[in-house]
């Protein structure tokens, strides 16, 4: 037990649990928290940016990048409501973000006095956006509640949480006693009879498919055993890319999946939601679906299973893999079979240009390990679908949430995460301006990431769809730009403009090869519709 404010309670806190960045904004309602945070800058990085939003959105990169947990500071109130959307986008991406949050003084918390940055009820407010809110009211309180909420954040199905304090709790100084870490990982033990029932209906299927998401990280060796004693191809969600190298016959993406599918009889789900098949691409009666997943809701959606099995991959697969290796029938390769069905999905993306073209620059110039980061756009949408990945956590995009503005931010905090590795941001005109301001915090940290921005002049997807649904009636779409290669100069850092693959290949190559922040606007037209080749969701009317 040792003498220490609110705001050093955190700290300290924070640093047991491994937490060795934090991003955010200081604001009155922190001081003594930041005050806490210069004292710990030897064991603690301080990275502050330009806005809540970005805070949030880099210490969401951090962990997506890294797989650890992501931190972020940022006021009550409108802080707070700013860094909802990287929130949000945390949760539907399954990430572990702890977002410390200032509060208003606590003898007037409730009240409706119009303290500054008020909301009535903030904790209520936020708790549909995270998995969990709790506030510490003493000091003293500060460690149990920080354990509750690391233990709600990593527990089980991995999500962001919020933690907050009052100012005056921040400042105020008592006696703490500062608890041991633990391992929070709390997933049940896999279910034997579940998984001895999975291994036979796996066992004696025809035509397996495996579907995996970001659930499936951490097990990837055995998922690619898994599928080499099945002959059975792993669909990667947007999420999931990387789980199995797209070298690998048995890697594909969803588009060739849903080709697969009208010959599946059996589905296993490992860590995915399986919204796309499980809405819009039929055969319900036709293919038996097992789930392996850590979030019992979860797991009975879009619907129930014929086989459940409640518990992290981590923990299932090396069970499942002992149970179905005695019992799988016999298999021929279908490496012939799934190479050419790769083939002809890939023919289709490549036909799409310019999107082939500046993808192929870019992946050519990523690593193997290097990091592509995409904002909501139509080249994003294109890479998430026709890129190879090699690797897990190469690719990280947004998800369903599919969030504007977050790429940028996200890149930076992925970089800081993996200093080491190569981070490329791809975003469309529309959203970089959501964070444009971020670009300050590239320079005044050296974050080296270089951001292409795609510059239609247009939110390029909302425009298509009025085109292609509304007859062209075209309404607030068009945008009016900076010159963003040049606005890149002013805050410091590389900037070029490049006209055509070519120009985007040799700018890559500029700014890669220099370290340091850059960003290069590649002016792009109207492109081929790359959502042609996706079936919508059944919301869109498509139910087949």
């Amino acid at each position: 037990m040792a003498k220490m404010t609110g705001g050093q309670a955190i700290v300290r806190t924070l640093v047991n649990h491994g937490v060795d960045t934090i991003f955010g904004l200081p604001g009155v309602q922190l001081d003594n928290t930041f005050d806490a945070l210069y004292e710990a800058k030897n064991q603690l990085r301080t990275i502050h940016t330009r806005h809540e939003q970005g805070a949030a959105y880099m210490a969401l990169g951090y962990a997506q990048a890294s797989g650890k947990i992501g931190a972020c500071i940022v006021g009550p109130g409108p802080g707070l409501l700013n860094a909802g959307a990287a929130l949000c986008t945390a949760y539907g991406s399954n990430v572990p973000v702890i977002c410390i949050a200032g509060q208003i003084p606590s003898n007037q918390i409730g009240l409706g006095l119009g303290a500054t940055h008020e909301i009535i009820d903030q904790s209520s407010a936020m708790r549909g956006v995270v998995k969990w809110v709790g506030r510490a009211d003493q000091p003293s309180d500060t460690p149990a509640v920080l354990h509750e909420a690391f233990s709600q954040m990593l527990g089980t199905r991995q999500l962001p949480v919020i933690f907050e304090m009052a100012p005056d709790i921040m400042g105020k100084t008592e006696d703490v006693s500062l608890m041991d870490v633990e391992d929070y990982d709390a997933a049940p033990e896999p279910d034997e009879t579940a998984l001895e029932e999975a291994a036979k209906l796996l066992g004696d299927a025809e035509n397996p498919m495996i579907f995996v998401g970001s659930g499936v990280f951490g097990a990837e060796a055995e998922l690619q055993r898994l599928a080499e004693l099945l002959e059975a191809p792993v669909i990667m969600s947007r999420t999931g890319r990387g789980a199995l190298t797209d070298r690998h016959y048995l890697a594909q993406n969803m588009i060739t999946g849903q080709g697969l599918w009208e010959t599946a009889d059996v589905a296993l789900v490992i860590g995915t939601r399986f919204s796309s098949p499980g809405l819009a691409w039929g055969r319900e009666g036709d293919v038996k679906l097992i789930r392996i997943d850590i979030d019992p809701a979860q797991a009975k959606l879009p619907r129930e299973a014929d086989i459940t099995a409640i518990t992290s991959a981590k923990k299932a697969m090396p069970v499942l893999l002992e149970k179905i290796e005695p019992r799988n029938k016999k298999r021929e390769s279908r490496k012939s079979e799934l190479n050419a069905a790769k083939a002809d999905t890939i023919a289709k993306l490549e036909g799409l240009n310019p999107q082939f073209g500046f993808g192929k620059v870019i992946r050519d110039a990523l690593p193997e390990d290097g990091v592509l980061v995409t904002d909501v756009t139509q080249m994003a949408t294109y890479m998430q679908n026709w890129m190879p990945v090699y690797q897990p956590r190469t690719l990280i995009t947004p998800g369903y949430q599919a969030t504007l503005g977050y790429g940028y931010p996200t890149a930076l905090g992925a970089k800081v995460a993996l200093p080491e590795k190569k981070v490329v941001c791809i975003a469309g005109d529309g959203g970089f301006m959501f964070n444009v301001q971020e670009l300050s915090s590239a320079v005044a940290h050296n974050i080296d990431v270089t951001c292409i921005v795609f510059a239609d002049k247009a939110y390029g997807n909302v425009k298509r769809f009025q085109k292609e649904g509304y007859g062209g009636r075209h309404i607030a779409v068009d945008l009016h730009n900076p010159e963003f290669a040049k606005m890149a100069e002013t805050y410091g850092m590389t900037g070029i403009y490049a006209d055509g693959p070519d120009a985007l290949a040799a700018a890559l190559k500029e700014t890669m090869d220099t370290p340091g922040p850059a960003l290069i606007e590649v002016p792009i037209g109207e492109v081929p519709n790359t959502w042609a080749l996706i079936k919508r969701p059944s919301s869109a009317g498509n139910k087949s």
